[in-house]
Order: C-alpha cells, then structure tokens, then sequence
C-alpha cells in the first residue's frame, strides 16, 4: 500500500465571551451596536438595548444581565436579561398548561400553525441571517442558510401532520385488529449550542410541535439574542391565531438553567446540543430519573485523499470543511490525510486558498 502523509490543520478559535453586567452603570454608559445607525436593522427584529430573555406567553426576566458582543469587532452588541429558577418553573408550567389545549388541537391544524411559523421565518430570513453572523461570527450566506434550513423543515412537518398513521396488527380475537396510535409526550426541552443558534431549534420544534408537544428552550449563553429574535417571529404567530405562548417557552440562561431542564421529570424529552463533555453530564442527569433524550456532540473529523482525486475538488471541499462555520462546528475538518504523490500540489493550493479568505465583519 502507497505511503500516506498527514496533515494537521490549526484553525484559530474565535474568541466569544459573554459579560455579564452587575450594575446598571454599564447599561447606562455602553455604546451598544444596536444603537449605532448602522445596525438599525436590528431594530426590524424586535431587538434593543435591553432585551428580557425568558418568554412564556408574556416577556421577563430576573436574572443577570448578560452582555452579548460581536466576535469580529468585540463591541457590545446589546443586553439580555436572564432567567432565575423561579422564571423556569413559570416558565415549564406554562408550557404544561399549554400543552392540554396544544395537544388536542388536531394534527393538520398544529400543521397549519408551523406552516405560518415556516413563512413568518422566510420573511425575516436575511435579517435574522444578519443577527446569526453578527452575533456568531459566520458569514451571512451561512446564517441564511440556518434560517433556511428551519424553513425547510417547517414545511416537512407540515406535510406529516396530515400522515400520522400506526400500524394495524391481528388480534386473537374474531373480528378484532389492534391498533398502533402514536401519541404526543409533553413538554420538550431543548438545549442549543452557539454554532447553530436557529436551526437546531427549528430542527426540534417544528417536527415536535406538529407531534402535539409544547417546547421549552435554552439558547447559548453567547447567542441569546438570536432566541431572543426567533421567539418574537413564533409569539406573533401564536398571538395572532389566540394560541398560548406557552406553546413554544424561552428560558435565556447558562449552566444553572440546563441543569434545572435536565433534571426535571416534567420534560419528557430533553434534546441537547453541545459538546461531548457535558453531554455526557446532560445524559447523567436524565438517565438517573429514567428520561428520554437526543444528543448531538462533537466530532473528530478528517479527509482521506488518494493519489487519483480530484485536487480541485480537494481543495474546495476542504477549504470549506476547515473554515466554514468560523471553522467551529461539529463536522469540521481537523486533519487531511493525503497520498504523498499528491502531497505537497494540495498543501501548495490549499495555502494559496486560505490567503483568499477575508477576515473581518462577516456582515460586510
């Protein structure tokens, strides 16, 4: 068998913190993005200075003050007020209490609902796009393509609202079947990560809410202002059709909300986002009270190139694999592993790839 070289491939990290505020004062004397004229499209989103991060039908928030900065100029981009362990439990019995009127709504009218969530998601999708790539550090085609995703999504959901079907079996008894109905679980709890701040959620909630399950959800610390935006485009839609917003609940926090959702039999099933670590913590916590969850983690990935690929289409891939996403997501490649008879044409046109990219306001 021919040699193999390997290639490891550094991608630089940015650097995201969320600040979190214990005073007034610095509210009060910072210059926050969302009130410089160019950023006033932040406006169209719902969001300001200050934003209250916890939704259950009504808007809140008791907790700390967390400052949100953007990863490529480090400027404050605007305030969100967390929750407390007193709003999660308001929080989690809204959902619950909608949960009784959500899930005996017939499926193809929870259907209908998603669909006008999906269409009120493709209004917005280029703004919101803008406020993933500010507030992540993505470029913007990738934060449209998150919203696109949910959109897509959206419109899967609505069609097995309509195909919700079980199977029939034979019964011993003459003239009897037995019959498979599948039937909603209760509230969901989801947990995401910065990376994919909007799509992971729409992943969730528009397959589990045609299902009859309200949501309860816990956005990234370092993003909150993303859950902050899509909550507001799901409450219009609900509002407008006199549905309780308890039917899709934000919970904005760090690791002291998770904890709580974790550990609460009152979430039927938890779905977390994040890395391995603490996913393993996250699948402690609910095996010990016999839950149910879905995990989604890290990964360690590489690209095998032998000696008759295609280099261009090598170079591409990877040029993607590597630096997509900021180069932070689960799928990225950390290595290639390339014949030596084409070795060093690949790692020649690679950097000359590499030197294209533009780093800076990935809204620009």
């Amino acid at each position: 068998m021919a040699p193999l070289l390997g290639v490891q491939l550094c991608r630089g990290f940015s650097l995201y913190r969320t600040f979190v505020s214990s005073s007034r004062y610095y509210s009060a004397m910072a210059n926050f993005l969302v009130d410089d004229p160019k950023y006033s499209w932040l406006k169209d989103l719902g969001i300001s200075s200050n934003n209250q991060g916890v939704y259950h039908g009504k808007w809140c928030g008791s907790g700390q003050e967390i400052t949100t900065f953007c990863p490529a100029n480090n400027k404050p981009i605007a305030q969100v007020t967390t929750g407390t362990a007193a709003d999660y439990e308001t929080a989690i019995q809204a959902s619950q209490t909608a949960w009784d009127e959500w899930a005996e709504m017939p499926g193809p009218l929870r259907g209908e609902i998603v669909r006008q969530i999906g269409e009120a998601f493709r209004e917005k999708k280029h703004l919101l796009g803008k406020l993933i790539a500010l507030e992540m550090g993505k470029i913007v085609p990738e934060g449209e393509g998150e919203v696109q995703e949910l959109i897509d999504v959206c419109d899967y959901a609505v069609g097995l609202s309509r195909m919700f079907a079980g199977h029939v079996f034979p019964s011993e008894r003459k003239g009897h079947l037995l019959l498979e109905q599948w039937n909603p679980l209760g509230v969901i709890g989801v947990i995401t990560a910065f990376n994919f701040p909007c799509a992971v959620y729409g992943w969730n909630a528009s397959l589990a809410l045609v299902c009859g399950n309200t949501m309860l959800w816990k956005g990234a610390p370092s993003t909150p202002l993303v859950s902050v935006a899509m909550t507001r485009i799901i409450s219009e839609v609900l509002d407008r059709n006199n549905i309780p917003g308890g039917v899709c609940s934000l919970v904005s926090g760090g690791a002291d909300i998770g904890t709580l959702m974790a550990k609460d039999e009152r979430v039927k099933l938890l779905s977390f986002t994040g890395s391995t670590p603490v996913g393993h913590k996250v699948s402690m916590m609910v095996q010990e009270r016999f839950g149910k969850f879905l995990l989604e983690l890290g990964g360690n990935n590489a690209i095998l190139v032998n000696e008759d690929a295609d280099i261009e289409m090598v170079v591409r891939s990877a040029l993607f694999a590597c630096a997509g996403t900021a180069g932070q997501r689960c799928t990225t490649t950390r290595r290639l592993i390339l014949h030596e008879k084409v070795h060093d044409e690949i790692v020649d046109r690679l950097s000359k790839a590499y030197s294209q990219l533009r780093v800076g306001d990935p809204t620009e």
